[in-house]
């Protein structure tokens, strides 16, 4: 497989991370503005809406007003893809998994900004046809990713070797 430019995958995972946050930040701000005080905007009757709420907890809203906790495990999840990413070969064999790991850390360091600046997260996504919980744009992203790796666990990466890069690192004269 052909190894591309280090320097250009590591600029490339960080304007796709910005692009995704300031995607979410502005659909959220949107969702502030428009929603907030002018109640849900129903795109399909009784199917999706948009509709304003403060989760002050997790998916499903369980474990509400623990915003230090939260944060918390968003940053230790931040510094793991920061190593997995770092120790990933510069191939392309590796790109697919790369934005995966790009479309988290969007979706944890989103939701952070949130929960660090207002103690809440904005969500505005909601399918009242099966009364999914409300979400928001950094939700899906972690999992559209988590759905993604599995799917790429599972049919793409197979071989024993697809992983080698997160065994420790041999010493010079440990061979």
């Amino acid at each position: 497989m052909k190894s591309y430019n280090k320097k250009i995958s590591c600029l490339l995972g960080l304007v796709g991370f910005v692009l995704a946050l300031a995607l979410d930040q502005v659909t959220k701000y949107l969702a502030v503005m428009d929603l907030r005080e002018n109640g849900p905007v129903i795109l399909i009757k009784n199917v999706f809406q948009l509709q304003y709420l403060e989760n002050r907890g997790a998916a499903f809203g369980i474990m509400q007003n623990r915003q230090f906790f939260f944060v918390v495990i968003a940053a230790v999840i931040l510094g793991i893809i920061g190593y997995l990413y770092s120790r990933m070969p510069y191939t392309s064999h590796y790109r697919m998994l790369r934005i995966c790991a790009v479309l988290i850390a969007s979706g944890a360091v989103g939701n952070m900004i949130d929960r660090i600046r207002l103690n809440y997260v904005v969500d505005f996504f909601y399918f009242s046809l099966i009364d999914f919980p409300v979400f928001n744009v950094a939700d899906c992203y972690v999992v559209i990713a988590c759905i993604w790796f599995a799917c790429l666990i599972l049919f793409y990466y197979k071989d024993e070797s697809d992983f080698d890069f997160l065994k420790a690192s041999k010493r010079k004269g440990n061979k």
